[in-house]
């Protein structure tokens, strides 16, 4: 067991070394679940919208609002289909961001011990990325992504502790959305595909995110005073309501021919109905946060 005496090095090298059953299990499952992204679904020449769900009609962001129930099912499964396309796209830029990162903390000396998992994380990354790629480029587009970064430097033990912490965030949330659409029966066989393949692939890398987030946090908290702990959670805080705010995206609204699509999206984040949502979908990651002390309380301004 580590001492707040210890050199913060010392308590990240032991913190670390706890995970070596865990990246050993690990590799050894990507290893064998290994698939060919070029080869493994095969993608129609076209599809239709308008006659064929892409999006669990529950997880649609005008579900349960005036919005939704002005439309007739022709347009429900058009903006069901171009929010498809936007939370593939917004798995595109995230996976984007988390592979840069990845790649820049592969084979650090003080990683190593995480780095034969780190290959395999980002090797499905990318893979993932294709079929996200695939779908948004063949039959949609690639919606832009809202979330400015600031460059803002850091100690690397906080760098590192955000850059974990809000990959798990981020692939909590979207791993719930794959599991319910992965197996909704109502949905095109490629959203399907996209989505159960994600998920099961993902899965593994959030048992690794838990576990590395919980050891960076034990490790590093200690040499953090309050002043800084304050300024982590608002940062993950905000993490969280600005990963959900492009759920609710305008460019997507004037796609599917609704009027005043700014105001839409400010009427949908503030439904009940969708609140009710935001917070169904992020309880199990928020509920971790809390447990572990990173959180203190829920964030109620993603809710």
């Amino acid at each position: 067991m580590t001492t707040p005496q210890q050199r913060p090095g010392t308590r990240l090298a032991e913190a670390l070394a706890s995970l070596d059953d865990t990246v050993a299990r690990l590799s050894e499952l990507s290893e064998r679940s290994y698939q060919n992204p070029y080869t493994s679904v095969e993608w129609p020449e076209e599809v239709r919208p308008e006659e064929e769900w892409f999006s669990t009609p529950e997880y649609v962001s005008l579900y349960g609002t005036p919005r939704w129930e002005a439309l007739d099912n022709p347009a429900r499964r058009r903006l069901a289909f171009l929010e498809a396309a936007n939370f593939y796209s917004l798995n595109i830029h995230g996976e984007k961001t988390l592979m840069q990162g990845l790649a820049e903390r592969l084979y650090r000396k003080d990683l190593l011990s995480v780095a034969p998992y780190l290959h395999h994380f980002l090797d499905e990354e990318n893979k993932h990325s294709i079929y996200f790629g695939r779908f948004c480029t063949r039959y949609a587009k690639v919606y832009r992504s809202r979330q400015l970064a600031f460059a803002q430097p850091r100690a690397r033990d906080i760098e590192d502790f955000l850059f974990f912490t809000k990959t798990m965030i981020f692939e909590e949330i979207v791993d719930r959305y794959n599991w319910v659409q992965g197996r909704d029966d109502r949905l095109h066989p490629v959203a399907r595909f996209i989505n159960s393949n994600h998920h099961f692939e993902e899965s593994r890398h959030l048992i690794f995110g838990r576990r590395l987030v919980t050891a960076l946090w034990e490790a590093c908290q200690p040499n953090w005073d309050a002043a800084t702990v304050a300024e982590l959670r608002d940062d993950l805080g905000q993490f969280l309501v600005a990963s959900w705010r492009e759920y609710y995206n305008p460019d997507v609204y004037a796609d599917a021919g609704l009027a005043a699509p700014w105001e839409t999206a400010e009427q949908a984040w503030s439904a009940p109905a969708q609140q009710e949502h935001r917070r169904a979908v992020s309880q199990k990651v928020v509920t971790f946060l809390c447990d572990t002390g990173i959180f203190h309380e829920e964030p109620t301004d993603a809710f």
